[in-house]
């Protein structure tokens, strides 16, 4: 593991330990026994280890999506996000930072979801709209549901969340459906 890894694995763990408003530089550098501007060689700004962090809590692993529906698939893309969040105390606000990951693996991932929710009948634009609601969605519900609750959630807490986030996506979904089914009803309209 390089250095920088171990400066990354160590930010993560701060942030589960005090959340993301406690994660500082000065706290970090302290935890891995060294002088703050000591990161700098690792990550040049406070803003470039968040992505970092970013693009370590929401890297997929580059697996194929399973294939099946792209409902299937979007629902199951969804749910893994999710659980991705979950795994790290204020997770979902980490993501929520801004702070956008560039590295390809997260591009390609987005690119596949979209690819994979064309399969539903929606023009480009609208696969893009479908993904990024789905997931903000995610982002959003997970955000306040780690508001809510203790890092880690009890199982009790964890089952009540699953099923309320199965019931709003399962709208969302059908919504996206929807439009779907009107897309291809005004494309096979004869023209005028």
């Amino acid at each position: 593991m390089s250095r920088r890894d171990e400066v990354l694995h160590a930010a993560l763990d701060l942030l589960d330990e005090v959340g993301l408003d406690a994660l500082t530089t000065r706290r970090l550098a302290e935890r891995l026994g060294v002088q703050p501007g000591a990161l700098y060689r690792h990550f040049p700004s406070k803003r470039a280890l968040l992505t970092a962090m970013v693009e370590a809590v929401t890297m997929d692993d580059g697996t194929p999506a399973a294939s099946g529906r792209w409902d299937e698939m979007l629902r199951s893309g969804a749910m893994e996000y999710r659980n991705r969040l979950l795994r790290h105390r204020d997770g979902a606000r980490l993501v929520a930072t801004g702070v956008r990951p560039d590295q390809a693996p997260a591009q390609q991932g987005w690119h596949r979801m979209i690819a994979v929710v064309r399969g539903s009948g929606l023009d480009q634009a609208g696969a893009m709209a479908a993904v990024d609601t789905v997931f903000a969605y995610a982002n959003g519900f997970t955000i306040e549901e780690q508001a809510r609750s203790d890092f880690p959630p009890t199982p009790a807490q964890r089952a009540e969340r699953d099923a309320a986030f199965h019931t709003g996506l399962a709208l969302i979904l059908t919504g996206i459906t929807t439009t779907a089914s009107a897309q291809a009803a005004q494309r096979a309209e004869p023209t005028p």
